[in-house]
């Protein structure tokens, strides 16, 4: 059976340095970087049609959410949901 083919992206390549990318690349970067099986999840948060300050409270989200069994943010569409207007509101 064939392995899907994950996207390629610049915060998940490799080929540029991590301090290179900007914040959110850094945190997905890092999340993906420890838990490589979640690259799907974390792709959809950083393709989400989201402000780059809600982007950021979803990502911190989902990553904190990893630790909490229960925790709906897990679901990448939960964490996006639930950062719309966030971002704005913690500015």
């Amino acid at each position: 059976m064939a392995k899907k083919k994950l996207p390629v992206s610049r915060w998940h390549n490799g080929t540029i340095p991590v301090e290179d990318l900007a914040p959110n690349e850094q945190l997905a970067h890092e999340i993906v970087t420890e838990f490589g099986d979640l690259t799907p999840s974390v792709v959809r948060i950083m393709d989400a049609e989201i402000t780059e300050e809600d982007r950021n409270v979803a990502l911190n989200s989902f990553r904190d959410s990893l630790g909490s069994i229960g925790d709906p943010n897990r679901d990448p569409r939960v964490a996006i949901t639930n950062s719309i207007g966030v971002g704005v509101a913690a500015s």
